[in-house]
């Protein structure tokens, strides 16, 4: 069984931002779950759990919110492109 988090926000937010109620909670779902899967906490496939959405969609919705899909440093990438 899935824990649960339940967040207070004032009733009139949904439309403040031309949302519905579902759209809202999803987006902030998909918002909490990129910035996670950012900070390196959580992993591209629990990330798209939380959103509740597939892995490779959630991977090509990091781009809506700023998040890169990866985050390679130039050393990292230079080795990987080296390997290849």
């Amino acid at each position: 069984m899935a824990a649960q988090l339940e967040i207070a926000y004032p009733e009139t937010l949904p439309d403040a931002i031309n949302r519905t109620r579902g759209e809202f909670e999803r987006e902030a779902k998909m918002a909490m779950a990129a910035k996670l899967f950012e900070l390196g906490r959580i992993s591209s496939g629990t990330a798209a759990e939380i959103a509740g959405i597939p892995r490779v969609r959630f991977l090509l919705q990091l781009s809506d919110y700023g998040v890169p899909m990866i985050d390679l440093t130039e050393e990292e990438l230079r080795t990987d492109l080296e390997n290849a």
